[in-house]
């Protein structure tokens, strides 16, 4: 059965990051620097946020904090509900980072985030690499960064498994040759990550910009443009990599998804139209 997607906000300028608070979705209104708010309960937006640097991905923790990947401030940053900001990452071995683009964290509190450079200005990238990294946080109080992909171009979106033993990495890049795949990294005992398989690639198709999981540990992405003959879609893949549904997304360029809702079965949706989509679905997701 075929979605029928509902914008409940915007247009504003290009929307990316939803995340769910369990009262409200959060998303960021990019080339307007900040961080919007909807809630469900009203049918209201409002602003959350401001002076985000172009934020993108956002993440909610269970313990109220927001954290957001500031893509012209090339660092990750936690914004305090008192208006406080901390730069947890913004350079890796003295060098700045390219432009961090989403993020998560896993069940020991550690933040793992994607690092690519889009666009056609890379004169001032300090760093020679695109990479997944991971943040720990150390009894100083600091992070430590980690860098765990040597193997990506343009990494976007990313993803744990339920049981944290797989990482999912969009490997977004464009161009004649370029790689646009949907990767599974296994997570080894020593927290290194293994070879990866490629699960499904997107060549000549727009690749993978956000996903979410659901409570079968199935893989909801959202990737595709008119551009090609696939269109803008939300896929839904299970571990092996099969796609399991397919739905044309509501605009051109789908670009984030996140669950939502009292039972977790309401699908938010960003895009580069600036809305921000619901969708009610038969899958639902999980509170990490």
């Amino acid at each position: 059965m075929a979605w029928d997607f509902e914008a409940v906000a915007g247009p504003y300028t290009f929307t990316e990051g939803p995340v769910w608070t369990g009262e409200a979705v959060l998303f960021t209104d990019m080339y307007n620097h900040r961080v919007m708010r909807y809630e469900p309960a009203t049918g209201k937006t409002t602003v959350h946020h401001t002076g985000t640097n172009q934020g993108n991905g956002l993440m909610w923790s269970l313990r109220g904090f927001l954290y957001c990947c500031e893509m012209i401030g090339r660092r990750v940053s936690n914004y305090g509900a008192d208006g406080s900001l901390e730069v947890i990452a913004d350079r890796f071995e003295g060098k700045r980072l390219n432009s961090p683009n989403d993020l998560i964290m896993d069940s020991v509190g550690r933040i793992w985030f994607t690092d690519p450079r889009y666009g056609e200005d890379r004169d001032d990238m300090e760093l020679d690499h695109e990479s997944v990294y991971r943040l720990t946080r150390v009894p100083e109080g600091h992070w430590e960064i980690e860098r765990m992909t040597f193997d990506t171009t343009r990494p976007n979106g990313l993803l744990l498994s339920l049981d944290e033993r797989t990482l999912y990495v969009a490997q977004s890049d464009y161009g004649e040759g370029r790689k646009r795949e949907l990767r599974a990294y296994p997570v080894l005992d020593d927290g290194t990550l293994g070879q990866f398989r490629v699960m499904h690639n997107f060549v000549p198709a727009r690749g993978i910009d956000g996903m979410t999981i659901d409570s079968e540990d199935r893989v909801i992405a959202t990737a595709g443009w008119r551009k090609s003959a696939a269109g803008p879609m939300v896929y839904v893949f299970d571990q092996s990599g099969a796609g399991l549904e397919t739905h044309r997304g509501p605009v051109d360029m789908p670009t984030n998804c996140c669950f939502g809702g009292e039972d977790l079965s309401d699908l938010y949706v960003t895009a580069s139209s600036g809305h921000l989509f619901r969708v009610r679905t038969g899958l639902r997701g999980v509170r990490r």
